[in-house]
């Protein structure tokens, strides 16, 4: 699939595989005679190629997900383990693939593939969907010889992963969903029915009570500026995302808050273990030098302070440190970690101990996940009740005062 006009146009061909296989994809080439003598060279009989249309609108095509990678790994992983030869576990893959897009990426990877490239050579060239981790993990499998094993360790690490973003996904969404909808419910009542009590109250001829005047003033405040409160509202989250993803600090500044918050920060700091020990251990079974091993836990750190701290693990590490003095230095990760890192080294099973650390602390962030979703559901309850109830109170208590007094 072509990355840039220049170069060259995409072509979709069929045609018969050195097998005799009816086979099918995509390749980048000037002209369909050039793509043509391409196929002919990777052992491909043509039998039609040709340009491949454009979306009517944009750029066509649904977004690739990081689940779609993750699936799409354990397809490859179970195809290899079974036997099946790389480039014919490319078609059985892509064949199955709902999505446009992704389907595109897996034939061009196919297509680099079937020309003579490494895998992790044509992974290389879509960086936006697989890291450098996935990357240096696959070309350490093709140089080993056990690609369809290490296919399986990225794949497991990958289901790894998503199942924990999931979690935290799950911890964030539901709460800030409720507020949200809370939100607007008080904004309707504020804007639509409250000046209808206010049109009945003006009949009284009485002192209204001060919380049902203060409710007025807020209503009347919400009637005349709702629409400059809405556009402000929705600019300001604007900016935030643009100023988060141009400011270090500010992401720096935000991890640091996350990590400290009461019962979400127990969840943050969690994951982040559990992330560092799970892609530690793939990467040190996968044979890759804890330096650079290290490298790429970094990267997948999730959080910029330990980022920070796994900066400083690989420093000491380079010097000569054990890796247990090294993250015992930072003072950042918990005993349990360095009880087992320490198990790890002195056994020379380093990848099977950071395992179970792993497994320990997403478990852990799982049950903290299930307790807060308990634990939240009677406090959205009783912020919706001080809301609305509180809405509701203001605007009868001056009827209920009315009715006494006659």
């Amino acid at each position: 699939m072509a990355t840039s006009a220049s170069k060259g146009q995409v072509f979709v061909w069929q045609g018969i595989d050195r097998q005799g296989r009816s086979t099918k994809g995509e390749i980048e080439s000037v002209s369909s005679a050039m793509a043509k003598a391409q196929l002919r060279r990777q052992g491909i009989k043509p039998k039609t190629v040709k340009k491949k249309a454009k979306p009517l609108l944009g750029t066509g095509g649904k977004k690739i997900k990081p689940a779609d990678i993750a699936i799409f790994t354990r397809q490859m992983a179970t195809m290899m383990k079974a036997g099946v030869p790389l480039v014919q576990s490319f078609d059985i893959v892509g064949d199955g693939i709902d999505n446009p897009t992704m389907k595109d990426i897996v034939f061009s990877i196919k297509n680099d593939v079937a020309s003579g490239t490494g895998l992790a050579s044509a992974l290389e060239k879509h960086p936006k969907l697989f890291d450098e981790l996935f990357i240096s993990l696959v070309a350490s499998g093709e140089t080993s010889g056990t690609l369809d094993t290490m296919l399986d360790r990225v794949a497991t690490y990958k289901e790894k992963s998503e199942a924990l973003k999931a979690k935290i996904k799950k911890a964030l969404t539901y709460p800030i969903a409720v507020v949200i909808v809370a939100l607007i419910v008080t904004a309707i009542l504020l804007v639509k029915v409250v000046p209808q009590f206010a049109e009945t109250f003006s009949s009284f001829g009485s002192e209204l009570p001060a919380f049902t005047l203060f409710v007025l003033e807020i209503s009347n405040f919400a009637q005349e500026w709702w629409f400059l409160l809405l556009v402000g509202i929705i600019a300001g989250v604007s900016a935030y995302k643009e100023v988060y993803k141009r400011s270090f600090a500010l992401r720096e500044a935000q991890d640091k808050v996350m990590l400290r918050a009461p019962v979400f920060g127990d969840i943050v700091f969690n994951s982040v273990v559990a992330r560092f020990s799970r892609t530690l251990a793939t990467t040190f079974a996968a044979g890759v030098p804890l330096v650079d091993a290290l490298d790429s836990v970094r990267g997948a750190a999730g959080s910029i302070p330990y980022s920070k701290a796994i900066k400083n693990i690989r420093d000491d590490v380079t010097t000569g440190s054990t890796l247990y003095n090294a993250i015992s230095d930072t003072g950042m990760f918990p005993l349990m970690l360095l009880q087992m890192v320490s198990i790890g080294e002195e056994s020379g099973a380093l990848d099977e101990m950071l395992d179970k650390v792993a497994s320990h602390y997403e478990d852990a962030v799982d049950n903290a996940v299930d307790s807060l979703s308990s634990l939240m559901e009677p406090i959205i309850m009783s912020v919706l009740g001080v809301l609305v109830g509180g809405l509701m109170v203001a605007m009868y208590l001056p009827i209920f005062m009315l009715g006494s007094a006659i």
